[in-house]
């Protein structure tokens, strides 16, 4: 093989890294992977053409300027690492006039780097995984076929899960970790904006899981949809100006919303700051949250006293689920890194919702649209993608969806496909999301589109007709 003539630095070589790099390796790139754990980045690459692996802490106050040293010589950085991170690696690469890509959303110091990279002339490309990511671009994609033919979006939700695969959801919590379950948990905590017939809603975090649908994934099955964060930025991000319902949400397995909705009402996702809290058995942290209710505490039976201050039954199944996780276990001590409910809690479900060698994943998106014609015409669209992990040869299918849509994108970029584009960019666009969904649907990541057409009012029924006609992207 030749040796490559354009680099890129990968920060990061958690599990998502792993896809990244094997795709930039094949297409004959020279890869850097910066790691703080290098045995980990060394095993990452193993086998991989022009690779290499690099020690670096990106928390070590030594960072910035290692990363002075490493960007001069490369063509493109992506940051894989933590988002509270990307800033400081952006700026550094601005400074050396190299792009640089991340999947994660645009944040508010992200967006003050702009200016600062259309006068170095490069992209600062975000949102470019899969949730924020090819969401965007299989909507967008649909959006601007209808807006195309003269059409009008009145309804559009969109939900997206990273989940066990059917076969592998064996646990009573219905989940499995393919993130930090921190983030997970955090997650929960975030209020929702969205619209419902016209006007905006907003749900509290402590209410979230109070708002969930019972929805149907044709080809999948039954699962939940709860709103996430703030939907109503994406009107005007879309160009759905004036649209009547809009929303976007999380999928999980049903019985997840219920469950978590009386862990929050606990408080077990609390962040309140308690040092005493390492090392004390979790029934203590129990007892702590059931007393601060109101509740009586019986330490011979933490289950019941939890299942009388919620007003569940004691063998009810939200409670079977808490004792399984390992609450109600008196030789469980809480971690050190436990000082809040809510990273004692963290500790448990990454202990017990892992997957097993070889389980696999999947990734489930449903879009649905509501549309209208000038002429009458209506039509309700959807597009669906469910794509299982490859395991245990090949990438999981959260690694793959995150990792692939940003590896597409950085070998355009350094094609030359975008050398016009500078400043934040996001996969909007049809210059950006055809080719990324081209890319994905060659590695076998397919959105299967459906448009049901609605026949008009004829006398006192409405007649529907199913017009199926299944498209890849």
């Amino acid at each position: 093989m030749a040796a490559p003539t354009q680099h890129v630095l990968v920060l990061g070589s958690g599990f998502c890294a792993g896809p990244l790099v094997v795709y930039l390796s094949q297409h004959g790139y020279g890869v850097k992977v910066a790691s703080r754990t290098l045995e980990r980045a060394e095993k990452m690459i193993a086998g991989l053409d022009n690779v290499e692996a690099l020690e670096l802490d990106i928390t070590h106050d030594s960072a910035e300027a290692r990363l002075h040293e490493l960007v001069p010589d490369v063509d493109l950085v992506v940051s894989m690492l933590p988002y509270i991170y990307h800033v400081k690696a952006a700026k550094v690469a601005i400074a050396h006039k190299k792009h640089f890509a991340t999947t994660s959303y645009v944040s508010d110091a992200m967006r003050e780097l702009e200016a600062d990279a259309k006068d170095a002339g490069i992209i600062l490309l975000n949102e470019c995984g899969v949730d924020p990511g090819t969401d965007h671009a299989s909507a967008m994609k649909i959006v601007h076929e209808v807006q195309s033919k003269g059409g009008y979006i009145k309804s559009f939700s969109s939900y997206c899960g990273g989940l066990p695969a059917p076969h592998f959801n064996d646990n009573p919590m219905g989940y499995k970790l393919s993130w930090a379950p921190r983030g997970v948990l955090l997650a929960g905590r975030n209020t929702a904006k969205f619209k419902k017939d016209g006007e905006e809603v907003t749900i509290p975090g402590e209410d979230l899981f109070d708002s969930y649908e019972d929805m149907h994934v044709p080809g999948f099955g039954p699962l939940e949809g709860y709103p996430n964060r703030d939907s109503t930025q994406y009107e005007e991000i879309y160009g759905l100006t004036g649209i009547q319902d809009l929303v976007r949400g999380t999928f999980r397995y049903p019985g997840w919303c219920a469950t978590i909705k009386k862990m929050v009402d606990l408080g077990l996702m609390s962040l309140e700051e308690d040092n005493s809290l390492p090392g004390k058995p979790y029934p203590e942290l129990v007892e702590m949250l059931v007393t601060a209710k109101g509740g009586p505490f019986d330490a011979a039976d933490p289950a019941g006293s939890v299942a009388g201050v919620l007003g569940l039954e004691k063998d009810s199944v939200i409670v079977k689920k808490m004792a399984w996780l390992g609450l109600f276990d008196a030789s469980k001590p809480i971690p050190p890194a436990g000082n809040t409910p809510l990273d004692a809690l963290s500790a448990l479900c990454e202990e017990r919702m892992q997957y097993g060698p070889g389980e696999q994943d999947c990734i489930v998106m449903l879009h649905q649209f509501k549309v209208e014609y000038d002429d009458g015409r209506k039509e309700h669209i959807s597009s669906r993608l469910i794509s299982v992990g490859k395991q245990p040869d090949g990438g999981s299918a959260m690694a793959r969806t995150v990792a692939l849509p940003v590896a597409i994108a950085i070998d355009l970029i350094l094609q030359g496909e975008f050398n016009d584009l500078t400043g934040i960019q996001i996969p909007i666009t049809p210059r950006l999301y055809n080719p990324i969904l081209e890319g994905l649907a060659k590695e076998g990541i397919e959105w299967e589109e459906t448009v049901v057409s609605v026949v008009p009012q004829q006398s006192s029924s409405t007649v529907n007709s199913a017009a199926p006609s299944p498209t890849s992207s």
